[in-house]
């Protein structure tokens, strides 16, 4: 039998003030870590979490923010060893938009799901090269693997870009320490995904899936304090899908 135990570890959680990244930040606190919760819109406040949390505002959207986000939160914690890039949206953008909206919305999905992933991931890489090492955890999607509706495109071509970010720094960087994991959850329930489950109904979601209840929030987030913890370190460039059975590869 084992604990996950994150004393002394210092995380950044991205895309932190709701659904996965709260549970997240709230899971890697809950397990010892101090831990920097990044928001955009939706402020938060440490005593929302337990354990030791601070919270970081920035937009992601831009590349100097995601940059200065990274450096800031290393800094006041004295150094970082654990980085989850859970922030992400997604647009409604059939291909009927005309060209300026279209393009509007593919560059604005890229801008957070992947350009900040990258840059944020960039920094972890050149930071934990100094500390011995580290974890990332990129948080994907199973439309990374299988695909989505067509006025998803976007959304599913960042997250696919994700995947082989993620599996390049685990094979690029595993000598210097640094371990690097996907996370591809399915439909979860989130605010993000109300919107759906309000218009379709929540039945329709449940007959996509083969366990009888919708996939949370707190269904992934152990997962990460896991991966963050060491344990599972030979697994380093892997994907953990978490969607209930709805896409097996």
């Amino acid at each position: 039998m084992f604990t996950i135990d994150l004393q002394g570890k210092n995380a950044l959680v991205t895309g932190a003030s709701q659904g996965i990244g709260r549970a997240i930040a709230a899971q890697l606190a809950e397990a010892g870590a101090r831990v920097a919760a990044h928001y955009s819109t939706h402020a938060i406040k440490p005593g929302d979490f337990p354990g030791r949390v601070e919270t970081y505002p920035a937009d992601l959207a831009s590349p100097t923010q995601a940059r200065d986000l990274f450096r800031r939160v290393a800094g006041d914690f004295a150094g970082l060893d654990i980085l989850v890039n859970n922030a992400g949206f997604t647009i409604d953008s059939p291909l009927e938009s005309d060209d300026d909206r279209w393009l509007a919305d593919w560059q604005a999905i890229m801008a957070v799901n992947l350009t900040a992933c990258g840059v944020l991931c960039r920094e972890a890489v050149r930071h934990f090269q100094g500390r011995g090492g580290g974890h990332i955890i990129n948080i994907a999607s199973r439309a990374a693997f299988r695909g989505d509706v067509p006025a998803y495109l976007a959304y599913a071509a960042s997250k696919g870009g994700m995947v082989a970010l993620t599996r390049s720094l685990a094979r690029g960087f595993g000598k210097d320490g640094i371990k690097a994991f996907i996370i591809a959850p399915g439909f979860t329930r989130t605010r993000m995904a109300q919107q759906f489950i309000e218009q379709h109904g929540e039945e329709l979601v449940l007959k996509d899936i083969a366990l009888p209840r919708l996939t949370e929030p707190g269904d992934i987030a152990p997962l990460v304090a896991f991966l963050a913890s060491g344990l599972a370190d030979h697994a380093t460039g892997s994907t953990i899908d978490i969607n209930a059975a709805s896409y097996v590869h």
